[in-house]
């Protein structure tokens, strides 16, 4: 498949739907948006909802390392309350992933910070609400699978990439 019609795993909270786990959205505003949305390019994917998780549910922060260290059995996802939810976060990560591949996605368009989704940062693992470098379970996972993974505040350097892919193509 071409770069110029590769799809793109998008989180769904990026796309307006309120399935954060405060039952809020992040909506984005960006006009690429709408047009890679009309040429069917984004594949809109909640990872933690599909793995069952509720909305509203408790934070959940990564503790003793980072997505790939959770993928690797070195750290865990544990909530605000201290429970355990590393196998949950663990299936998040491998619906996406499937989700992504099934759809032909090259390139993921993710929200930074989250456990799952977070590709520039987490949150510290402390409930502090510092954040440090470091991706998330599925963000990990996704590039691991080579799939390109972009936070939101990446947004335009998603689109100038693709733009050239398609200048290239031409």
């Amino acid at each position: 498949m071409q770069d110029r019609r590769a799809k793109i795993l998008i989180s769904a909270c990026l796309m307006g739907f309120r399935v954060r786990y405060n039952g809020s959205d992040k909506k984005q505003v960006l006009s690429a948006l709408a047009q890679w949305q009309r040429e069917q390019r984004l594949v809109v994917h909640c990872p933690e909802l599909a793995a069952g998780l509720p909305t509203p549910r408790l934070p959940a922060e990564i503790v003793g390392g980072n997505g790939a260290d959770v993928l690797a059995g070195r750290a865990r996802v544990v909530e605000s309350d201290g429970r355990d939810v590393t196998r949950i976060y663990l299936l998040a990560a491998r619906l996406a992933l499937e989700t992504a591949q099934q759809a032909g996605c090259r390139y993921a368009l993710l929200s930074d910070g989250s456990p799952t989704c977070g590709s520039q940062s987490i949150y510290d693992g402390r409930f502090s609400g510092q954040r440090r470098r470091g991706a998330g379970v599925a963000a990990a996972l996704l590039r691991q699978h080579g799939i390109a993974v972009f936070a939101e505040q990446q947004a335009d350097e998603l689109l100038a990439h693709i733009s050239r892919m398609e200048a290239a193509y031409r």
